[in-house]
């Protein structure tokens, strides 16, 4: 059962960036094709994807096309029972998707103020009141997740789910606009910046499309706030421990350097996103631990 899957540019589409955290963190099988905003029309860049307007949108393999993220969400959800994309409680469940709609149609002023930009981090931002008033709102329904539904984990309804993957941006506007919320906040929004597959995510980000003024600020930048990548740099010469790719087995032809040592990909995006944030990779840490 493989999906075919349509994206944004990874460091701006907050909505593909959801929808794909799905696909990653349960493994679904999918194609996936990119459009870029820098393109012009995005339905222009979707031939045969209609009726669906824009990204994210999915293609079952059956040809049913859906162009709304949650109604994705609720779809991946029924053909996937075996993974936790709801929790199984009643309790959580209704929680969990109380808090998703909410996501799906509110919060407009942070939304809009604050766009998702995972490049750097902002410093000096100073809230308006619109935007401060979000950030009091996700403040109380998060805590009211966590009470309603006790983990040990760092999720709001036990398990990673659909309602995790939601508020992602949420979680990447906070931290890169480095705006005021509460310490239990802080800690789930440090869950998602520490997140294997939203680091993967940001890695492919930072190496892949331009950089679009349209998401500029007047504010001064930093560094991101999530966790420091392993120093690894990309080198034009070198003898590779790796015959092969880590992620296609196809030879490896562009290299990099981490800790010493060469390792070599298939093609420039590959080398290139390992060397954003190496740890974030399950195959090349494979590779890196066995060679």
């Amino acid at each position: 059962m493989t999906y075919d899957l349509i994206l944004g540019d990874y460091a701006y589409s907050s909505w593909s960036l959801r929808i794909w955290l799905l696909f990653e963190k349960f493994n679904l099988p999918r194609n996936t094709q990119l459009v870029t905003f820098k393109a012009g029309s995005v339905p222009d860049q979707m031939p045969g994807w209609a009726p669906a307007k824009t990204v994210p949108a999915v293609r079952t393999p059956e040809g049913a096309i859906i162009g709304e993220s949650l109604a994705i969400a609720e779809e991946l959800a029924s053909r996937h029972p075996e993974h936790p994309f709801w929790p199984n409680d009643p309790k959580a469940r209704a929680t969990a998707r109380a808090l998703a709609t909410e996501m799906h149609s509110g919060f407009l002023a942070l939304r809009s103020e604050c766009p998702m930009s995972l490049r750097q981090g902002f410093t000096g931002v100073t809230s308006s009141d619109e935007v401060s008033g979000d950030l009091r709102r996700i403040e109380s329904i998060w805590a009211h997740a966590r009470e309603a539904c006790p983990s040990d984990g760092p999720w709001l309804c036990g398990d990673y789910g659909i309602v995790d993957a939601f508020y992602a941006p949420v979680a990447a506007r906070i931290a890169g606009f480095g705006l005021p919320v509460s310490d239990a906040a802080q800690n789930y929004v440090a869950a998602h910046l520490a997140d294997p597959a939203f680091r993967r995510w940001r890695a492919m980000g930072l190496v892949h499309g331009e950089t679009l003024n349209r998401y500029a600020q007047s504010y001064d930048t930093g560094p991101w706030p999530g966790p420091t990548p392993a120093p690894a740099k990309s080198v034009e010469t070198g003898t590779p421990e790796n015959s092969r790719c880590p992620y296609s087995e196809k030879p490896s032809t562009h290299l990099m350097e981490l800790d010493g040592r060469i390792f070599g990909f298939c093609n420039a995006f590959c080398r290139n996103k390992t060397v954003a944030d190496p740890e974030a990779w399950p195959a090349f840490t494979a590779l890196r631990s066995r060679t």
